[in-house]
C-alpha cells in the first residue's frame, strides 16, 4: 500500500510526535538523571518505604505530591531507573496522546488524522520539555482531559478511574474535579470517593501514624504554596510579568484575582455545556479549564504549561476549518509553535523566563475561548472537518 505525499503531509505531526517521543527515550537511557524531575518521585518513594520524612515544608520544594504518589510509585522504583523511568514516561504519553485521540474523535469529520497531527504538531515544542523532564503534568493533562469527557458522559466508573489518576499525580487536578462536579453534580459522590481512594491508599502500605504525620505536612504545605520570592522557586504565573518588571503583586490582591478568574471559568464551562455541542464541548471545557490552571496555579512553572498546549493547539487546528480566519489562524499557529521553543538557547531562556509563557498562554487562550463563546452566540454547528484547508 502505498501512501501519498498528501497523506504524508497529514501525517507529519504525527511522525513528529511519536519520533520526538523516541528520541526522548534514547536520551533518557543514555542519561536518565539528566533534566529528569524523575529523581524526586524516586527519592520520595524511597522515604517512603524508609518511613522517612516526604516533605521539606519550611522550603516548599522537592517532592510536592499525595503520599499516595510516593507509595504507588514503589513498583516504579523497583524496576530501576531505565525500566521504570522508560515505564512512567510511556505511562504519562499514552495517556495524554490517548486523551487528543478521543477528543478528536468526538469532534469528528472525515480529517481527523490531519486534525490530530497538526494540534500535536502545534503543541510539540511546549510539551516537549515536560516529556524529556517526565513532568507528572503530563500524566495531569491526559487524565483531566480524559475526566472531562467521562463526567460529561455520565460514565461513573471511568470518573473514578480518571479523577483517582488525575489526583495522584498532581493535586492541581482538584480544580478540574470541582468543574466536574459542578458539570455534573451525580459524579460528585463519585469524585468524593476518588479522593478517599487517594487519601487512604497510603495507609495500607505504611503505619497509620507515619502516614498521618505525612498527611499534616502536605496539607500545611498546600496552604503556605506563596513562597517566599528569595527562595529556590520562581512562579511563572500571572503575575510573574509585574514581578519582573519590579512591580510584584502582594498575595492578597493575587488571591482576589484567582477567585474572580476561577468564577469566570465556572461561568464559562457551565456556558459551553448548555450551548455548546457535547463534542465541542468537551474541548472548550477542558481548555478553559488548563488555562486556569496554567495561568493562575501560584505553583506554575515552565513545564506546566504542557497542561494548555494540546488543546489549545486541537483547538487550532480546528480554527483551520473556518472561513475568514486565516490571519487569526496564522497568528495563533505561530504564538503557540514560538513559546515554545525560548528554551532552546540558554540566553534567550533567560530573556523570556519567568514572564513570557503566562502572556502568550493568556493570549491565544482568551481569543480561542472567545472564538468558542462566539459560536455559542451564533449558534453554530460545529463546522465540517472534512474540508480543512491544509494552506
Amino acid at each position: 500500500m502505498t501512501i501519498s505525499k498528501q497523506q504524508l503531509f497529514d501525517r507529519l505531526g504525527l511522525i513528529l510526535w511519536f519520533g520526538s517521543f523516541l528520541i526522548i527515550m534514547v536520551m533518557v537511557w543514555v542519561s536518565p538523571n539528566t533534566r529528569s524531575v524523575v529523581g524526586v518521585y524516586r527519592n520520595g518513594s524511597e522515604a517512603f518505604v524508609n518511613l522517612q520524612p516526604l516533605y521539606h515544608v519550611e522550603m516548599a520544594m522537592g517532592y510536592l505530591y499525595a503520599p499516595a504518589f510516593a507509595a504507588l510509585y514503589v513498583p516504579l522504583l523497583k524496576l530501576g531507573p531505565y525500566v521504570g523511568d522508560t515505564l512512567w514516561r510511556l505511562l504519562c504519553f499514552g495517556v495524554l496522546t490517548l486523551a487528543a485521540v478521543r477528543q478528536v474523535r468526538k469532534i469528528g469529520g472525515t480529517n481527523q488524522v490531519w486534525l490530530l497531527s497538526f494540534g500535536l504538531f502545534l503543541a510539540l515544542p511546549i510539551a516537549l520539555g515536560a516529556i524529556r523532564n517526565g513532568q507528572s503534568t503530563v500524566l495531569m493533562t491526559g487524565a483531566c482531559w480524559l475526566l472531562t469527557f467521562s463526567a460529561l458522559e455520565g460514565r461513573r466508573a471511568e470518573t473514578f478511574l480518571w479523577a483517582t489518576l488525575a489526583i495522584l499525580a498532581k493535586p492541581t487536578a482538584i480544580i478540574m474535579l470541582l468543574l466536574a462536579g459542578a458539570l455534573r453534580p451525580r459524579c460528585i459522590p463519585v469524585l468524593v470517593l476518588s479522593v478517599l481512594f487517594v487519601l487512604v491508599v497510603p495507609y495500607v502500605f505504611a503505619p497509620a501514624a507515619y502516614v498521618s504525620d505525612q498527611y499534616r505536612d502536605f496539607f500545611h504545605m498546600l496552604t503556605s504554596m506563596a513562597v517566599d520570592p528569595t527562595g529556590p522557586f520562581v512562579a511563572t504565573d500571572f503575575t510573574a510579568p509585574f514581578a519582573t518588571l519590579g512591580f510584584p503583586i502582594p498575595e492578597f490582591d493575587a488571591t482576589i484575582v484567582r477567585t474572580v478568574a476561577g468564577l469566570l471559568v465556572l461561568g464559562a464551562v457551565l456556558w459551553f455545556d448548555r450551548k455548546l455541542e457535547p463534542n465541542l464541548g468537551s474541548l472548550a471545557i477542558f481548555l478553559t479549564a488548563a488555562f486556569y490552571m496554567c495561568v493562575f496555579n501560584p505553583r506554575v512553572e515552565p513545564n506546566t504549561y504542557v497542561t494548555i498546549a494540546v488543546p489549545a493547539g486541537l483547538s487550532i487546528a480546528l480554527l483551520w476549518s473556518e472561513k475568514g480566519e486565516g490571519v487569526l489562524r496564522w497568528v495563533l499557529a505561530i504564538l503557540i509553535f514560538i513559546t515554545g521553543l525560548t528554551g532552546i538557547d540558554r540566553h534567550v531562556h533567560e530573556f523570556f523566563h519567568p514572564w513570557h509563557r503566562s502572556i502568550s498562554a493568556t493570549i491565544f487562550s482568551c481569543v480561542l475561548i472567545g472564538w468558542f463563546l462566539a459560536k455559542t452566540r451564533a449558534g453554530e454547528k460545529l463546522p465540517n472537518t472534512g474540508s480543512v484547508p491544509h494552506g
